[in-house]
């Protein structure tokens, strides 16, 4: 990810709508947004004020008109649709993600991580690493910072930190100034999309790191 400010669902929702989120970063928010449409009103008002900012800015010429147009009409949002992106019979995972990744969540190759946390990597992407995880119910992750922004959304289940609760279609934004320690609800598995803009650091004392690898 590039070097800016983002630490709060709303300037993800400001980056997506100006269009400078990695790619990675971008499927993640219209995922979200197909799973959270309230949301989708507030990203058209940043669209609203992108908008006006590029009507006061001068005219450049475009060198493909033609390339120019695919290029924005192969980029349209999904949420500008007049309804739900429609999901193939069994289909668990968002169009934007299951478009992105190639799979659905019952094709994924889960690798186990540490006991009741699983994890499929699709390795870096524009930048980012991404990746998918399993948390079995109950299940904490060890205690850890973060050398960059993780960008976290829910796709089933729920998890809790210090912060408050993650529940489906909900988006965590973390950085360096987030110390964590998530922990998996009782009721069903938490299962997730990451993007990341570098690997997670530990934190906690040993005892509480052992005992969290563990499980």
């Amino acid at each position: 990810m590039a070097d800016f400010q983002l630490d709060t669902v709303d300037a993800l929702m400001a980056r997506y709508a100006a269009g400078i989120l990695p790619e990675p970063a971008r499927v993640l928010v219209e995922a979200h947004l197909e799973m959270q449409a309230a949301n989708r009103p507030k990203v058209a008002e940043f669209e609203t004020v992108a908008g006006d900012i590029l009507e006061q800015m001068e005219p450049v010429s475009l060198t493909s008109r033609d390339e120019a147009l695919r290029a924005i009409f192969s980029a349209a949002p999904l949420y500008l649709a007049d309804a739900s992106p429609q999901q193939p019979v069994n289909a668990f995972f968002p169009k934007a993600i299951r478009d992105f990744a190639g799979l659905d969540a019952a094709d994924i190759p889960w690798k186990r991580k540490l006991p009741g946390f699983k994890e499929y990597s699709l390795g870096k992407i524009d930048g980012c690493d991404v990746s998918f995880f399993w948390l079995k119910p109950g299940r904490t992750v060890p205690a850890h910072t973060h050398e960059g922004y993780e960008l976290s959304l829910v796709l089933d289940g729920a998890f809790n930190d210090t912060r408050g609760r993650f529940v489906k279609g909900d988006i965590s934004v973390a950085d360096e100034s987030i110390d964590h320690r998530p922990v998996a609800e009782a009721e069903c598995p938490c299962i997730g999309f990451a993007v990341s803009q570098a690997p997670l650091k530990l934190t906690g004392s040993w005892r509480q790191l052992l005992g969290d690898m563990i499980g």
